[in-house]
């Protein structure tokens, strides 16, 4: 039998090692995972937590099976967060999630792997990766351990982030209106009206919508993403400025029921 063959195999290969490297087990003796784990809280408490993690990765490498391996795995993602080695600290945290995913711990691994992201958020004007990522963690966070002590600050982290990418578009089709390149302006405010509606940038947006398909004489657009502005934010600012721009040109506004932005917001309040 093939297991029978690798059994013997392996007996073999112990016995040439036991031959061949004579005292070696007793140069490297085993460490107790208490021990291990207890010089790992000790180096946390100093504030090595470099050292700290990688003495907790040991506990789970030379006693896998052991009760403290769990918790070692977790606290080696802790200390990795805390020395700021962050994608160290979210694969720490994932492999906890692997092995323990019933765990009563497993809504702070999830925890961690947000915070790793959010840690590395950049401002808007650069790559928006982490943020997407971050926001993906917290929302696992929401779905998954609603009842936990972390939910309400992964929901007022996800409005947050959303905020946050929102902004990346409106910053890019601002970018784009200003050079007269409307479509390409227009596909980034669509994106904030379709994918980030609860964001205070909607408002906005709406108004350069207003602008781009203006300029590009798509008048019944632009006449619908003002009324839409005007029926969901009748006081805001960009609506006047939305209502003052058509009347230069002897229009107002008027919503146009089949339109993409209407069916995307009309009920927006």
């Amino acid at each position: 039998m093939k297991w029978q063959k690798n059994l013997i195999i392996g007996g073999m290969m112990v016995g040439v090692a036991a031959c061949s490297s004579g005292n070696e087990l007793e140069d490297f003796p085993e460490i107790p995972p208490t021990t291990l784990y207890s010089e790992a809280v000790g180096l946390m408490n100093k504030g090595d937590f470099r050292d700290a993690a990688k003495k907790f990765e040991e506990v789970d490498k030379q006693h896998p099976y052991s009760e403290w391996a769990e918790r070692a795995i977790l606290m080696s993602s802790f200390s990795y967060f805390q020395a700021g080695q962050l994608d160290e600290s979210a694969s720490a945290a994932r492999r906890f999630l692997s092995l323990h995913p019933a765990s009563e711990e497993a809504p702070y691994a999830q925890y961690l792997i947000a915070q790793a992201h959010y840690n590395r958020l950049s401002d808007i004007g650069r790559d928006q990766t982490e943020a997407r990522r971050a926001l993906a963690a917290y929302t696992e966070i929401v779905r998954l351990y609603p009842e936990s002590r972390y939910a309400s600050e992964a929901e007022a982290r996800q409005s947050e982030i959303l905020n946050h990418l929102a902004g990346k578009d409106m910053e890019v089709g601002r970018f784009y209106l200003g050079r007269d390149n409307y479509v390409a302006a227009i596909n980034r405010f669509r994106s904030v009206i379709s994918d980030y509606q609860t964001t205070q940038h909607v408002e906005e947006a709406l108004l350069r919508l207003t602008e781009a398909y203006y300029a590009l004489g798509v008048v019944n657009e632009a006449q619908t993403a003002a009324a839409v502005l005007g029926h969901n934010y009748p006081d805001s600012e960009w609506y006047a400025d939305a209502y003052k721009l058509l009347q230069s040109g002897g229009l107002e506004p008027v919503e146009d029921r089949g339109s993409w932005i209407s069916r995307t917001l009309r009920r927006v309040s």
